[in-house]
């Protein structure tokens, strides 16, 4: 049974949702993207994670949905510590974990494999984002950059915004090299166009998780970047996800033939 709930840290309010699980049960922790993400969208395919026996976790970055927060504070620092302290505050400190994380979380995702190691049984990689080294501890928005200048034009942008911008500057991301070393159950869900993440970084993230883990690339031939919105409209396509997610994870048999 899923049941919504709040969780505090350092000084923000975030709006959860999370439960169910059989004993032992691994805890599918799903994270939304950047922009307009929220985790109501992600709703249907928690609610599929939990009919197949796992405990669920959603919850809004602060600055998103239901949270308390300004969105142009947040980091990818913060959305990782966020992430720990909500999995501490609620998981079973000795339950594997299955990362489920869409376009900037893809980034997050990273973050918690390293941290949690082999506890991370399944990563779930949907349209993701990796970021260079520098950009990890920069806020969103850095109004207060004397560098910053009023206007459109580049010199309006934050810190974080230019180095992301900077043409190959994801080459070098740490993310690929927690990737590389995974050795887990690992999906990675591409739309066909994706006019946010560039294919070399799709390529990117393939080659990385071919190198150990236990890899699938799941192609959805008429989708879009915004996969938590087609998920959450295609229970077909998100039954199926969540099947590749278990595959060879002891649970219960696949929902859906031909997976």
């Amino acid at each position: 049974m899923l049941s919504s709930f709040t969780h505090d840290h350092d000084g923000e309010r975030l709006s959860c949702v999370g439960g169910g699980g059989n004993d032992g049960a691994a805890t599918a922790v799903l994270l939304h993207g950047a922009g307009n993400g929220n985790k109501e969208r992600l709703l249907p395919l928690l609610g599929d994670f939990a009919a197949r026996g796992c405990a669920g976790l959603a919850f809004d970055f602060s600055g998103h949905g239901e949270s308390t927060g300004a969105l142009g504070g947040l980091s990818l620092r913060l959305r990782f510590e966020q992430a720990v302290s909500v999995i501490d505050a609620t998981v079973p400190a000795d339950a594997p974990l299955i990362l489920v994380g869409f376009s900037m979380s893809g980034q997050t995702v990273a973050d918690l494999a390293r941290h949690y190691g082999r506890r991370a049984v399944a990563l779930v990689l949907c349209a993701p984002a990796v970021y260079a080294a520098e950009a990890w501890s920069l806020p969103f928005e850095d109004p207060q950059d004397p560098s910053r200048q009023d206007g459109d034009g580049p010199e309006a942008q934050s810190l974080f915004s230019r180095i992301i911008r900077t043409p190959d500057s994801w080459r070098e991301a740490p993310a690929f090299d927690v990737l590389r070393a995974y050795e887990g159950r690992a999906v990675l869900a591409v739309p066909a166009v994706d006019a946010i993440i560039p294919p070399a970084v799709t390529e990117a993230v393939t080659d990385a998780l071919t190198a150990r883990a236990d890899f699938t690339r799941f192609e959805l031939p008429d989708a879009d970047h915004l996969l938590g919105l087609w998920f959450r409209d295609h229970p077909g396509d998100r039954r199926r996800l969540v099947d590749l997610a278990l595959a060879g994870l002891g649970a219960p048999a696949p929902s859906s033939p031909g997976v």
